[in-house]
């Protein structure tokens, strides 16, 4: 799996777990919506550690648990 494969498919678990939207995740966390949809759309290659940040603070996670996942496996992805 490609890491930004990896990155949308861990905001989406995470907006289903907070039940959240993309929308409603981009405006509390002061993301562009449309900056989120290209996230989401696997159109951003080297997704930006603000806008994690952001989702991270608006989710009030950690980063470290954003990526504590079995998406981030190394041996499964790829860039």
């Amino acid at each position: 799996m490609l890491f930004k494969e990896a990155i949308t498919l861990r905001i989406l678990e995470l907006c289903n777990k907070y039940n959240y939207t993309p929308n409603k995740l981009a405006e509390l966390s002061a993301i562009a919506p449309s900056t989120l949809r290209a996230l989401l759309a696997n159109n951003v290659d080297n997704p930006s550690s603000t806008i994690i940040f952001k989702i991270c603070k608006t989710l009030k996670i950690e980063l470290k648990d954003f990526y504590d996942s079995p998406l981030f496996d190394m041996e499964k992805l790829e860039y």
